[in-house]
């Protein structure tokens, strides 16, 4: 239960160990911290690059969360501690063709490991499909996140297609890997219970 100087955050999609709710302001701290770890954005195959300040972190919140409206942006809370560990979003919401294309990001390095990833892949799917009516939603990722790749398969997107070696990171150079679900495919997958930890 919320203190009364804590307010309980919103959650629209609630799983067994992550919940979903929306992005917030009063979270732009976070998500400046976040944004700042360098080992986080390699991890995410985004090069280096200077420092975010909080005022260039507020500017991409107010002009690409709040004013795209072919976007679905969640925060990813603990599902226990209801602390924010990251974000996630379909982004290129196209209604009418049905397609939509799925992003994580894990922002605290100590959530990582622990399933999450394949979790709040599915509960996105599980939204996409049967609450904006979507037929397929993709995603990418680099070769070298192997992480990903488990997360992803075990959520129920399959390869259809990659660009080899056209990803630098540092001096090595890795392949960009297309995957995508079918709304069809995901209602026919079933996880394992106990799986081993992956994104």
């Amino acid at each position: 239960m919320a203190t009364s100087h804590e307010v309980a955050p919103v959650i629209n999609i609630a799983g067994e160990r992550v919940a979903l709710g929306p992005m917030g302001r009063d979270q732009i701290p976070v998500y400046h911290r976040w944004l700042n770890n360098f080992d986080t954005l390699r991890s995410q195959g985004e090069p280096a690059r200077m420092p975010d300040t909080l005022d260039s972190v507020t500017r991409w919140y107010e002009s690409y969360v709040l004013s795209r409206n072919d976007v679905a942006w969640f925060t990813i809370y603990e599902q226990t501690t209801k602390q924010p560990v990251g974000w996630t979003e379909l982004k290129d919401i196209d209604a009418h063709h049905g397609t939509a294309e799925f992003a994580i990001m894990i922002g605290e390095p100590e959530a990582r490991g622990k399933g999450y990833g394949t979790e709040v892949a599915r509960l996105m799917l599980e939204y996409g499909f049967n609450s904006l009516g979507l037929l397929n939603i993709h995603l990418y990722y680099f070769s070298f996140n192997v992480a990903a790749l488990t997360a992803y398969t075990r959520a129920g997107f399959r390869e259809y297609g990659r660009r080899r070696e056209a990803h630098r990171s540092g001096q090595e150079r890795w392949d960009v890997v297309f995957m995508d679900c079918l709304a069809a495919d995901f209602r026919a997958v079933e996880v394992p219970d106990k799986a081993p930890p992956d994104l």
